[in-house]
């Protein structure tokens, strides 16, 4: 295995005292993406209820996940290139925005849009967030930060659904949304005046734009072929058909540019790495399932046990 210990410049350390100021700040930043992961659920059945279009329910979610997910190693790349500060202000830019957008959402296509366009910046807040620590901590001591950021998203995970009931309930639902505003602009005013004491050191990288366009081509090919498959057309048919192979051969062409790229996508010296790729499959795992929960089990309280959205939140 290659250390990457030794590919980092050295770099002087900030005092204590200036770590647990950034790192405060942070946690403001990671609040603001852990918190849009959990809110949305319990609304999602009222949304449903006045957009319309509930076999495009879940594509709220998938679609912020699915844009997030491709632009989280490029984040991580344009960190190294100009460094934390610029990269995680024009991440909050993006995710405020696209809240706004989606806060004004007046159809289930917009919605789904909006949601994919804030998951554009949604994908930088954790990942540079993630960085800023690897900069500022020792590796001894990041056990100890990780799990503070355990806990904002532990907070999250409990108050995000009950905070996104009452809002949907007593308010409406777009403040789930415009909610996302205030936090966004103290954790712009925090990065703007904390990261100045974050050391920069760049670091030479190429950024794989075709690597990160095939992965998410692949990945919406798959979930349209899912997502349409016996409703919009049959399984046997010529469309869903052509939806799989088209999957297939996006997923290899994927797999062709990590060999072949310089600087891929997603390096293949980090995926060959055992602890990596269990940690990865395990991962998997479980989002699939808290994800899959976020979207079914409120929906099942609203709509079988016809519950309040405050109530299934608490629920």
């Amino acid at each position: 295995m290659i250390s990457t210990r030794s590919q980092m410049p050295a770099g002087p350390r900030l005092p204590r005292r200036d770590v647990l100021i950034v790192f405060g700040g942070l946690l403001l930043v990671m609040l603001l993406g852990a918190l849009d992961q959990t809110i949305v659920a319990t609304a999602l059945p009222t949304i449903v209820g006045e957009l319309g279009g509930v076999e495009r329910l879940a594509w709220v979610v998938t679609a912020y996940l699915l844009t997030q997910t491709v632009v989280t190693p490029i984040y991580g790349k344009l960190g190294d290139l100009y460094g934390r500060k610029v990269v995680l202000q024009a991440a909050v830019l993006i995710f405020v925005a696209g809240s706004a957008l989606c806060g004004l959402s007046a159809t289930m296509e917009q919605l789904i849009l909006f949601r994919g366009f804030q998951g554009l910046g949604g994908g930088g807040l954790i990942v540079t967030t993630q960085a800023v620590v690897g900069d500022i901590v020792s590796p001894r001591e990041r056990g100890r930060y990780q799990g503070y950021i355990a806990a904002v998203f532990a907070a999250s995970s409990l108050g995000g659904p009950v905070l996104g009931g009452l809002l949907t309930e007593y308010l409406d639902w777009s403040l789930i949304f415009w909610i996302n505003l205030p936090l966004g602009i103290a954790a712009f005013a925090m990065s703007f005046v904390l990261l100045r004491r974050v050391p920069y050191r760049p670091r030479p990288r190429q950024l794989d734009l075709v690597g990160a366009g095939l992965m998410m081509a692949a990945s919406v090919a798959l979930l349209l072929a899912l997502s349409w498959g016996g409703r919009r057309y049959a399984w046997d048919s010529a469309e869903i058909g052509a939806l799989a192979a088209g999957s297939v051969l996006l997923w290899g062409l994927f797999g062709w540019r990590l060999v072949k790229a310089a600087d891929p996508f997603l390096p293949l010296t980090v995926l060959g790495n055992p602890v990596v790729r269990s940690a990865a499959l395990a991962g998997s795992c479980c989002m699939g399932t808290l994800v899959g929960m976020t979207i079914f089990v409120p929906l099942y309280f609203e709509v079988v046990h016809h519950l309040t959205a405050s109530q299934s939140g608490m629920a």
